[in-house]
């Protein structure tokens, strides 16, 4: 089982964190290994969205789909895979500091199979290196 929780502290307002960061459009922009989002379903994000990702982890070309399982604007975004590598579940949640700053937590759950599988530990690793990254690159973007 792969659980990966990372947190930071943006000094934007929350509606400003929350709309960039939920928005699949934005995703390359603040992921590292994140190259392309397209949608599936058309705009805008609510539940049962569908986006086509392409990545780039541990040297390999990753193409998956999530769909958003639940959507509370300003507060959580779910999304689940529907189709890719092994079962990803991925959460944002988003807290007011106070008006001008916001605490936004990252986290990855899943269950590695296959080949993928002997490498738990490992894909933990790297992932919360790289969740790390994206979110000081989210910071430094809105910042």
């Amino acid at each position: 089982m792969v659980d990966v929780f990372t947190e930071i502290n943006i000094r934007r307002p929350i509606d400003e964190v929350s709309q960039f960061a939920a928005n699949p459009d934005n995703a390359p922009e603040w992921y590292v290994n994140i190259d392309s989002a397209e949608w599936q379903t058309l705009k805008p994000l609510s539940i049962g969205s569908r986006v086509a990702f392409k990545a780039q982890f541990l040297g390999r070309e990753l193409k998956y789909i999530y769909q958003i399982s639940e959507y509370i604007p300003g507060q959580k975004l779910v999304m689940k895979t529907a189709d890719g590598p092994f079962p990803m579940e991925t959460t944002y949640t988003w807290v007011a500091i106070d008006v001008n700053s916001t605490s936004m937590t990252l986290r990855n759950r899943g269950n590695p199979s296959g080949f993928s599988k002997i490498l738990t530990p490992f894909i933990s690793t790297m992932m919360k290196k790289a969740n790390k990254k994206d979110l000081r690159k989210l910071k430094d973007t809105l910042e």
